[in-house]
């Protein structure tokens, strides 16, 4: 059974639902989906206390604050942040950029890695979001699992979130859209289980 390390960033919700539906996923297919959320020491009291972060916080308080250390101890890792101008959030970066000790002793190399995002507009950075997080796929050496079009009919019709490069989630401001619809649960249900398929198999 492959353990799947899901590690996000979600400061509204969207993104831990999205990441919700991916551990699901990965557990549906055999797999164990372990949800790990980003420490966040960079958000100012004052937004902390805003509605919105708040309920969302309050609804993550029993998610297992992410480490760099337990990373090599995943069979694959899958990780998400919402979009902040077309790349992802400063926070899931400091995460990141905290993994030069395991780069230094190539502890992540061979792993599988996946990534997913959301974005309040269409055109908002749900492809290039993923396309900037790949490139700590490439340091570290990593195996990067696509959606691709082959598997998921949903791709090649949603007219919301899903792309080829991963799971994403659209989430507009105002009453056009609540919460993730069922092409965007699909293709992270159907990507989860493909994604541990791969792990298990670079796992054995």
């Amino acid at each position: 059974m492959a353990k799947i390390g899901i590690v996000y960033h979600s400061m509204y919700g969207s993104t831990y639902e999205l990441a919700s539906i991916l551990a699901q996923g990965v557990d549906k297919a055999g797999g164990e989906g372990l949800l790990r959320r980003v420490p966040d020491p960079l958000l100012p009291d004052e937004v902390k206390q805003m509605e919105g972060v708040a309920a969302a916080d309050q609804a993550q308080s029993d998610v297992v604050e992410a480490t760099v250390d337990e990373l090599p101890e995943f069979d694959g890792l899958i990780l998400g942040s919402p979009t902040r101008y077309g790349s992802n959030t400063a926070q899931l970066q400091n995460f990141i950029d905290q993994t030069g000790p395991l780069w230094q002793a190539g502890r992540l190399v061979g792993k599988p890695v996946g990534f997913f995002t959301g974005a309040a507009t269409i055109h908002g950075g749900h492809e290039s979001t993923i396309l900037s997080l790949s490139t700590f796929a490439y340091h570290h050496g990593m195996v990067i699992v696509p959606v691709g079009y082959g598997l998921a009919e949903e791709v090649g019709s949603t007219r919301t979130g899903g792309s080829p490069y991963g799971p994403t989630h659209w989430s507009p401001m105002g009453d056009d859209k609540e919460g993730i619809d069922e092409d965007e649960r699909e293709i992270a249900l159907k990507y989860a289980a493909h994604f541990n398929h791969i792990a298990d198999k670079l796992k054995a």
